[in-house]
C-alpha cells in the first residue's frame, strides 16, 4: 500500500505511473475525482471488480459506475448512443454528469447484474483523467465502506479501505462534494435520476425535453 502526494510534481508523475500499474495487474487505486475521492479498478478484469465490492462491503451483484478518460470512449462502450447522450456529454464532460447508457452486448467485462446499461462519467480531475486515459474504462466508486462518510481525501479513503487498495492517490481535499446529478437517456425521453452538481435548468439549456424522476 502507497500513498503518493499528488500535489508534488515528481510524487504525481510517480504515483499516476504505480497507479496504473496497479489498475492494469488488477488491483485497486484510489484516486481524486471532480466529487469525492473513488476508488477504482480495471473494468474488464472480473476479479478486480470483486476485489472492489470486497473491499467496500457491496453487493457484488450491483455494477459500479464506469468511468472514462476521453468523451470519444463513450462510443466503443454502446451500441448505439442516443442524440441526448451525445449532447449532453459534449456540453458537460469532463464534469459531474453520469449518464446512463445500454452498453453493447459485445464488451467482455462482468460488472454484475447490469440489465443491459450501465452508469458512465468523464471526471473534471486532471489526476483521474491521467489514470483513465492510461489504464481505459475503470470501475469507479465512491472510496468509503458502504454505510460510512465519502471521504474527501485519500488518507480519509485510506483510514476506510486499508490495505484492499495497492495505491491511494492524494490531491488535497475534495473541491466539489456534492454528487454527479444522474441522467438516463435509456428510454424515449431522458430523465434525471438523481440532481447533483449540475442543475436540472442547466441540463434543459441542452436537452428541453428531459424530464425529472423515475418513470
Amino acid at each position: 500500500m502507497m500513498l503518493y502526494d499528488c500535489t508534488a510534481i515528481a510524487d504525481r508523475d510517480r504515483g499516476v505511473a504505480a497507479a496504473v500499474e496497479a489498475a492494469k495487474s488488477g488491483e485497486l487505486v484510489v484516486m481524486p475525482t471532480d466529487t469525492v475521492y473513488g476508488v477504482g479498478a480495471d473494468a474488464f478484469t472480473a476479479h478486480a471488480i470483486t476485489q472492489l465490492h470486497h473491499a467496500r462491503g457491496s453487493d457484488r451483484r450491483v455494477p459500479p459506475p464506469v468511468l472514462v478518460g476521453s468523451r470519444h470512449t463513450l462510443d466503443g462502450l454502446v451500441y448505439s448512443l442516443p442524440r441526448a447522450a451525445r449532447d449532453l456529454a459534449d456540453a458537460f464532460w469532463p464534469g459531474a454528469l453520469t449518464i446512463i447508457v445500454e452498453h453493447s452486448p459485445s464488451l467482455q467485462w462482468d460488472l454484475g447484474d447490469t440489465g443491459g446499461v450501465i452508469a458512465v462519467r468523464m471526471p473534471l480531475h486532471p489526476v483521474a483523467l491521467e489514470v483513465l486515459r492510461e489504464v481505459g474504462p475503470m470501475a469507479v466508486t465512491t472510496a468509503n465502506k458502504v454505510g460510512s462518510p465519502s471521504p474527501l481525501t485519500a488518507e480519509e479513503a485510506r483510514e476506510q479501505l486499508e490495505y484492499s487498495v495497492r495505491v491511494y492517490l492524494e490531491a488535497g481535499p475534495a473541491v466539489d462534494p456534492w454528487p454527479s446529478t444522474v441522467v438516463d437517456v435509456t428510454g424515449d425521453v431522458p430523465r434525471v435520476l438523481r440532481t447533483g452538481s449540475i442543475p436540472v435548468e442547466k441540463l434543459r439549456d441542452v436537452v428541453p425535453d428531459i424530464v425529472e424522476g423515475q418513470a
